[in-house]
C-alpha cells in the first residue's frame, strides 16, 4: 500500500449558537464499515503511541480534544500529520506503519476501525513490516 492513499478526511460540521455537531457515516465519509471504536486519553507528555502496522485493518483517527501528530510510513516514504480539529480525521489504509506523538495536555484520540481486535493483524516489528511491505 502507498502512503498516498492515506489522507485527511473533512467530516461534516453543523454549527449553530448551541455549538457544533459532527457525524461520521460509513461509506459516505470513510471507505469501511465501523466494527470497533477505541480512544486514547491521559497520554503522558513525551509519550509515543502506535509503533505498528496492520495487515488488513482500515482506520480513521480523530483528535476529539487537544492535538497530536501521526507519522505514517509505507516503507518508502514518511509523512507527518497534525490533528487538532474534531471535524477532521486521518484515514489510514492497511500496511502503513504509524506512530503517534506530540500529544497536548488533555488530548483525546478516537480511532474507528474496520475490524474487531485481532493480534494476528498487527505487525509490531519495524523490520518485519519493511519486509512485508516490500513483498506486496
Amino acid at each position: 500500500m502507498s502512503i498516498h492513499l492515506c489522507k485527511i478526511v473533512e467530516l461534516p460540521k453543523i454549527s449553530n449558537s448551541q455549538g457544533n455537531l459532527t457525524f461520521i457515516e460509513a461509506h459516505n465519509h470513510i471507505p469501511f464499515d465501523i466494527q470497533r471504536v477505541y480512544y486514547l486519553y491521559d497520554v503522558p507528555g513525551g509519550s509515543v503511541r502506535g509503533g505498528h502496522a496492520h495487515k488488513n485493518l482500515h482506520q480513521l483517527i480523530v483528535a476529539m480534544s487537544g492535538s497530536f501528530d501521526i507519522v505514517l510510513d509505507d516503507g518508502k516514504e514518511k509523512k507527518r500529520f497534525h490533528l487538532n480539529r474534531s471535524y477532521n480525521g486521518l484515514y489510514i489504509c492497511p500496511m502503513i506503519w504509524r506512530e503517534l506523538d506530540n500529544f497536548s495536555s488533555g488530548s483525546v484520540c478516537m480511532v474507528l476501525a474496520s475490524n474487531f481486535y485481532d493480534e494476528e493483524d498487527y505487525l509490531r516489528d519495524y523490520h518485519t513490516f519493511l519486509t512485508a511491505a516490500a513483498d506486496r
